[in-house]
């Protein structure tokens, strides 16, 4: 591990020497890479250092120790080396941690496609429901989300809807999102009382910076159209929709949210950039080349991530067995609980999987989330 870390050191001090080169500026993709990198080394890199430092504390209270004829004075530089060996060990496992290979799109911000699946009109109301959600987690976080296109169905629901949500560790709180999302309610139109279960799924895309995912003006058919649906001044009334088809990969974006077809354009065409990166990265890999696949599946009601059952005021996540009885305040924003828990699944297993055991990585999923009672099942 140690000659690991100083290969490490070696990498950020040329990473720190090559960022100050001026003739940088004129190569936006290459500075990104470059300053990317040394975010991700630079942490293991300072607790190294630090890990260091407190073995030469060590080492330096051990010889004052030795030649210390004064008791008191003897025991501070015993009790200094004892800090410092305690320190050590703290920094050891830490870094362990850090050298576990991390998350290619950690630090990414990220494009959310909600669609209605199995259930009709109560389908199309729930990707409502959720777009809410995400929105209100996103204010919750302190991040900015925003609508980069929809389709509403005209009875308060749409057929899907696309949001972009920008802030920091944005991929690394959503990414575990990404699935079918089952609801159990009483629809308003029931008259019996029965409840219906529907779908709604979800699918989790980083968004590229532009500089990653050039796109060729060529290669994009651009078709403009007058919005439909609900809109305000100016939304239905003028040729401000945008439709994208990226002619090569045939992946079609479209935007008619915004009143001005420049403002509808640029967001279509974030929405592709990250569909092309989803595009070229499983085709690198091909391993995951199903993954957007599996994250949205078949959006049959057996295939569920999540269940939000309103009868019962209750929200469980399958994959970790969290129970919380508080939907409206999930509903609300109140995402922290299943998305701890996620995180201290996967951690746990990629510490495994590296082979480091930290007893600190333990699943939280029974801390208690507001207003509402939580149940591991």
């Amino acid at each position: 591990m140690l000659e690991k870390l100083h290969e490490l050191r070696r990498q950020v001090r040329l990473l720190e020497e090559q960022l100050s080169d001026a003739d940088l500026v004129g190569q936006p993709q290459q500075l990104a890479d470059l300053a990317r990198r040394h975010a991700e080394l630079s942490p293991i890199v300072r607790a190294f250092d630090e890990y260091e430092t407190l073995l030469q504390t060590i080492v330096e209270a051990e010889e004052l120790a030795a030649a210390c004829d004064d008791v008191e004075e003897r025991a501070f530089y015993e009790e200094q080396k004892e800090i410092a060996s305690a320190g050590v060990a703290d920094l050891a496992n830490e870094l362990r941690r850090l050298l576990v290979p991390k998350d290619p799109n950690a630090g990414r911000n990220v494009i959310l496609e909600i669609r209605a699946a199995a259930g009709g009109d109560e389908s199309g109301l729930f990707v409502a429901d959720l777009a809410r959600m995400y929105a209100r987690y996103a204010e919750r976080q302190g991040w900015e989300a925003e609508v980069l296109s929809s389709s509403p169905t005209g009875i308060g629901g749409f057929k899907e809807v696309t949001l972009g949500v920008r802030g920091k560790i944005v991929w690394s709180r959503l990414k575990y999102e990404g699935g079918t999302h089952r609801v159990q309610r009483v629809p308003e139109t029931e008259t019996s009382g029965r409840i219906h279960t529907s779908t709604v799924t979800v699918a989790v895309l980083p968004e590229p910076d532009i500089v990653e995912v050039r796109i060729d003006e060529n290669d994009l058919k651009i078709d403009r159209y007058r919005s439909s649906g609900p809109g305000g001044q100016s939304v239905n009334t003028t040729d401000s929709a945008v439709r994208v088809t990226h002619v090569p990969t045939g992946i079609v974006v479209q935007c008619q949210d915004q009143k001005s077809q420049l403002q509808n354009r640029e967001r279509a065409l974030r929405h592709l950039r990250a569909l092309l990166l989803q595009k070229e990265e499983d085709e690198r890999h091909a391993e995951i080349a199903a993954d957007r696949r599996a994250q949205v599946g078949s959006g049959e009601r057996s295939g569920k991530i999540r269940t939000y059952n309103y009868p019962q005021n209750r929200v469980t996540d399958h994959r970790v067995g969290v129970t919380a009885h508080d939907l409206q305040g999930i509903l609300d924003g109140g995402l922290a609980l299943f998305v701890d828990a996620l995180a201290a699944e996967e951690e746990t297993r990629r510490l495994a999987d590296a082979g480091v055991t930290d007893d600190n990585a333990r699943d939280n999923a029974g801390k208690r989330a507001p207003g509402g009672r939580v149940s591991r099942v």
